[in-house]
């Protein structure tokens, strides 16, 4: 390996004490593979651990914690005690590897569609009706139901023999719902100021934190993912996302995932506009939790670009479904095997699910690939 990459390969500890091998982690990214009753299937485990064996953390695809939460076919659940047989495999499949096991946890709210949610009952943080979406606002003991959902989701996740969690408050799903102004348009206790619309995904994470508290017999991983902007007005600027990142910054997680279109861009509004989002973010958290990056890191050179502005961890997804072997080819100075295209002829070496497969190619252009 060449020198100048290593401080990607440096092993890391996180806050509670575990230890991984390296820099990286495989983002989590939704696969449309597993079985039809969100239980794990074959094709998935084929397709993480084909990308599991180089990196220090595999956070997996989001795992609706309700049933009304689920916002893609394939998708896995965690919100039944029937899913941890499955879920238990999927563990164990990534640590067999040698990497952490991270499952992601979510609800999707208005992004749900109403074919997978029962009696298309979809649900958000106020009524919503545009853009061809639909929701009905969650009642008060609605909220605090699926508050305790996601603390049970992680008691399972505990008992599945999970490293850790991460929690999905990003890309526009229930939680940053919740604190978005497009979205939450409540009067109540869970609405209206930046302290109510923040109370529900802290909520969240004190539910999740209990859970690992009262199950949890060794250090349990515990992130939380969140998106620094929305484009919409009124939503979420910098100076918002700046606030909550503060308050999570409180908390005891072992890390913040920040969910970014290019790792290195720079914001819109709310923020310095000349410098990137993630060094602002970083000064926020002023060394107190460690901050994991994603977003178009495709080359080494770039992740190492991420690395140098004091970012200990990065998250890599759709270069991981290109070339599974990424991280190895660096290390063993084969630099000229990455490749940055799927090649359609060669379908059967990149052990991508049909389900995920089949979105690659109606969505050309959102993974590069050569006909």
């Amino acid at each position: 390996m060449k020198a100048k990459y290593e401080p990607l390969f440096e092993s890391y500890t996180f806050p509670n004490g575990v230890t991984v091998k390296n820099r990286l982690a495989l983002a989590p990214m939704t696969h449309y593979s597993s079985n039809e009753d969100g239980s794990i299937s074959e094709e998935e485990l084929v397709f993480i651990q084909a990308r599991a064996k180089d990196l220090g953390t595999v956070i997996t695809a989001c795992a609706n914690v309700t049933p009304n939460g689920k916002a893609f076919p394939g998708q896995p659940g965690i919100y039944d005690d029937q899913f941890i047989p499955g879920l238990k495999r999927l563990a164990e499949t990534i640590q067999q590897q040698g990497a952490k096991a991270v499952i992601q946890i979510h609800h999707g709210g208005i992004s749900c569609p109403t074919e997978l949610v029962p009696d298309g009952d979809v649900v958000s943080a106020s009524d919503i009706d545009h853009d061809n979406q639909k929701a009905r606002a969650l009642s008060a003991g609605e909220i605090e139901e699926i508050i305790e959902a996601f603390g049970e989701a992680t008691r399972r996740a505990i008992e599945a023999g999970f490293d850790g969690v991460e929690i999905h408050g990003a890309n526009g799903y229930l939680i940053q719902q919740f604190y978005s102004p497009y979205t939450n348009k409540r009067d109540d206790e869970w609405g209206g100021s930046v302290e109510n619309r923040m109370k529900f995904p802290l909520a969240v994470a004190e539910a999740c934190q209990r859970a690992i508290d009262k199950h949890a017999k060794r250090p349990f991983i515990f992130g939380y993912r969140f998106s620094p902007e929305e484009p919409s007005t009124p939503g979420l600027t910098m100076t918002e996302t700046f606030q909550l990142v503060d308050a999570l910054s409180n908390l005891p997680f072992d890390y913040l995932h920040i969910s970014l279109m290019h790792a290195l861009s720079t914001p819109h509004r709310g923020a310095d506009t000349e410098r990137t989002r993630i060094e602002l973010v970083n000064e926020v958290i002023n060394g107190r939790v460690p901050l994991m990056a994603v977003g178009q890191v495709n080359s080494p050179d770039e992740a190492l670009a991420v690395r140098e502005r004091n970012i200990p961890l990065i998250a890599l997804g759709r270069e991981l479904l290109i070339s599974p072997r990424w991280a190895a080819y660096i290390q063993e100075d084969r630099l000229e095997e990455i490749e940055y295209a799927l090649n359609l002829k060669e379908r059967d070496k990149y052990d991508i699910p049909n389900g995920l497969w089949e979105a690659i190619l109606s969505r050309e252009g959102w993974v590069p690939f050569n006909r």
